[in-house]
């Protein structure tokens, strides 16, 4: 997604929301969302952004900004929007969901939680004399 608008405010806000909604509903998990020629958040624009990154979150993806914008980036990490992920280029964007897709593919055989005791049973231990 690509927002034009300097302030990211209520109104561009809750259209940025049902678009991503809409979005999540088809069954994406990751969203990109261009903000270069967006310069503020306001507060709705932030809570916003909170419950797009938790929706994304949960459906195991992330949300990523792209800004070129130092000032604008450095207003996002004020925030304070945990797992909120920005970036500077739509490049960088797509090779993060990218690799955040690997980890969750990689990721979900690797627990050692899907063993019991039982698939232990008949194992002794080696222990050194």
């Amino acid at each position: 997604m690509t927002l034009k608008d300097a302030q990211f405010e209520e109104k561009v806000a809750s259209s940025f929301e049902e678009t991503a909604r809409a979005l999540l509903g088809e069954g994406f998990s990751n969203l990109i969302v261009v903000m270069n020629q967006t310069k503020d958040i306001d507060q709705s624009g932030v809570m916003i952004l909170r419950k797009m990154v938790y929706l994304c979150t949960t459906k195991l993806g992330i949300l990523v900004v792209v800004t070129e914008s130092d000032d604008f980036t450095e207003i996002l990490e004020n925030s304070n929007i945990a797992d909120l992920l920005v970036l500077p280029t739509l490049e960088e964007a797509i090779d993060a969901v990218f690799m955040h897709d690997l980890e969750n593919e990689f990721g979900a055989g690797d627990s050692d939680d899907d063993y019991d005791d039982d698939d232990y049973r008949g194992i002794s231990e080696l222990k050194e004399p």
